[in-house]
């Protein structure tokens, strides 16, 4: 199972510096969707450019013109590019047409799918995508009563390979590999931690 650091800030500087701690201990730099909005698309070519050994991952959460979006991202450098799940289906195939014309990767994000969410997940993996991130937001991870239990068990039943984001840490990240995630999303568990490079390096021996 890979592991993958969500960098979740907001301007360049501060994600080249966690980035920094962390890139030897995890295998996938993600920049966060409010990174990408906030320093703009050049972020991505600044974070593969220092870390060129790295899979760079654009959280772009497009919901619409995949193809275009896809291929800002993969001619920014990056490796790994975000389509919603519940776009529509020729978005999520504008983007994989994108990567295979460029030879990397797209993940289709299943936030805020939640009615059908198995069914859905069994679609977009047809459609192309390298895997599909099973995904509870910030909101949603705050409501009472979340449970990363219900990603699992989605994983589990849909049948692809899968990511899960929201609420992986170190008291959760077996569970994760148990239930045969292709990759393991740690955002807060690493960024918040007081040392995020011991957070990271001790994620990855729990998934050694």
């Amino acid at each position: 199972m890979r592991l993958q650091v969500a960098l979740d800030v907001l301007d360049v500087g501060s994600a080249l510096a966690l980035a920094r701690q962390v890139a030897g201990e995890v295998d996938i730099l993600e920049l966060g969707t409010p990174l990408v909005k906030s320093a703009g698309i050049s972020a991505v070519t600044a974070v593969k450019a220092a870390h060129p050994d790295k899979l760079v991952f654009a959280d772009l959460k497009t919901a619409d013109a995949g193809e275009l979006e896809a291929t800002l991202a993969f001619e920014a450098g990056a490796d790994l590019v975000t389509v919603m799940g519940a776009a529509d289906d020729d978005t999520v195939r504008g983007a994989v047409a994108a990567g295979r014309k460029y030879g990397k990767e797209v993940v289709a994000d299943m936030i805020s799918v939640t009615e059908g969410r198995v069914a859905r997940i069994r679609e977009v993996a047809k459609l192309g995508v390298s895997f599909v991130e099973i995904h509870a937001g910030l909101d949603e991870q705050a409501r009472p009563g979340y449970s990363i239990d219900t990603l699992l068990a989605d994983g589990r039943e849909a049948g692809v390979a899968f990511s899960i984001a929201g609420g992986v840490k170190a008291a959760t990240i077996g569970l994760v590999k148990d239930a045969g995630a292709a990759v393991a999303v740690v955002g807060g568990g690493i960024y918040n931690a007081p040392d995020p490079a011991a957070a990271a390096r001790e994620l990855r021996r729990l998934t050694a």
